[in-house]
């Protein structure tokens, strides 16, 4: 994949990431509509967040579980942090630690995922990931809002950090 393609902000680098507590919501899409399915969970967890005055988290995230770009995709998104409670809906999480191949870029999501995993396979890094009879399940494949997007509305402006979690 060309890297003109991609408006690259920053990597692709490895990087050492600690275990991070998270809170999300996880359901299992169609890929054709994967990204305005994250957008309502977005908007779900915001207002849950809202609603149960939560202040202390990081940044948002769509973490890929499972990945079917011909059918269906298990995803969740979820922000950095904890809250004094879940729900049926908002889930306890963690995002595990590890080595991870990242990238940051603005607006072209499938470039930018094929150039990390192109640039990760010539570095000879392995993702930690397998098949599945659904797709590929991955350790920990995220795309994290660098910028939040409670204050940016246009999403071609967002920096978001894709972080593939690395076999050891």
């Amino acid at each position: 994949m060309a890297a003109e393609r991609v408006d690259l902000v920053n990597g692709p680098a490895v990087r050492d990431r600690p275990e991070m507590a998270t809170l999300g919501i996880r359901e299992v899409v169609p890929f054709r509509t994967m990204l305005s399915e994250r957008d309502r969970l977005l908007a779900e967890l915001i207002a849950w967040l809202s609603a149960h005055h939560a202040t202390d988290f990081g940044p948002f995230f769509l973490r890929l579980h499972v990945v079917d770009m011909g059918g269906l995709m298990d995803i969740e998104v979820g922000v950095v942090g904890t809250a004094d409670a879940d729900s049926e809906r908002v889930k306890r999480g963690f995002l595990p630690a590890g080595r991870y191949a990242e990238l940051d870029y603005r607006a072209t999501s499938l470039s930018a995922n094929r150039m990390l995993l192109a640039w990760a396979g010539d570095q000879g890094l392995t993702i930690d990931s397998w098949t599945t009879p659904h797709g590929e399940q991955f350790a920990a494949r995220c795309e994290i809002y660098v910028t939040d997007p409670r204050r940016e509305p246009k999403k071609k402006q967002w920096v978001v950090r894709l972080a593939l979690l690395l076999r050891p």
